[in-house]
């Protein structure tokens, strides 16, 4: 798969404390896993000049407690919430001054976010998507990134999850409606 870097981002979701460390928590092994092969991309990906994007799920202590029905930490429990260690991005994963950090508070990154205009602004039009967990912020994230007209592609080798089968659905998933996948080593910045 040729990549422009001129008009590609790396996108990697969510690969923070909570969900990559064994302490965190909501940590899954598959995401601590996905660490390495993340950080080899988005440093072929800096080297040919691509953008980087990080995406930080990020609550506030309060934030669920008018919820009618979407309540995260009914769900999973508390977890990223703000200002705490695993909010923050793993160790492994380095972000640069130059990378967008794009803060969310739900599993879509485009939701209530700049992420769409900054992207944008800056010429992007095709979208590498790499992090955790594949069948949770990573899909919602690629999808709606296709519902605005982006080129999703979900990089295989390079998701966490909690079970493989989820991983599997979730590619399954983006390329039979919304986008593409490939691999790693498939990738070939231009």
């Amino acid at each position: 798969m040729d990549v422009d870097p001129d008009t590609t981002a790396i996108v990697v979701v969510d690969m923070q404390n909570d969900f990559c460390h064994p302490d965190g928590a909501l940590y899954a092994p598959g995401s601590e896993d996905a660490i390495e092969p993340i950080s080899s991309l988005v440093e072929r990906g800096r080297a040919a000049g691509t953008e980087i994007a990080f995406t930080r799920d990020v609550h506030p202590e309060g934030q669920f407690e008018d919820a009618y029905y979407m309540n995260e930490f009914e769900r999973w429990g508390k977890h990223v919430l703000e200002g705490s260690w695993g909010a923050e991005i793993v160790d492994g994963l380095a972000v640069e001054p130059v990378d967008l950090v794009i803060e969310k508070r739900t599993y879509d990154a485009f939701y209530g976010t700049d992420f769409e205009t900054v992207l944008e602004d800056r010429g992007v039009t095709d979208l590498l998507f790499v992090g955790t967990l594949a069948n949770v912020c990573v899909l919602h994230t690629a999808g709606s990134a296709g519902l605005r007209d982006f080129k999703p592609v979900l990089v295989s080798d390079a998701l966490g999850y909690l079970e493989a089968d989820h991983r599997r659905y979730a590619l399954e998933h983006a390329e039979w409606v919304f986008g593409e996948t490939t691999t790693r080593a498939a990738v070939e910045f231009l």
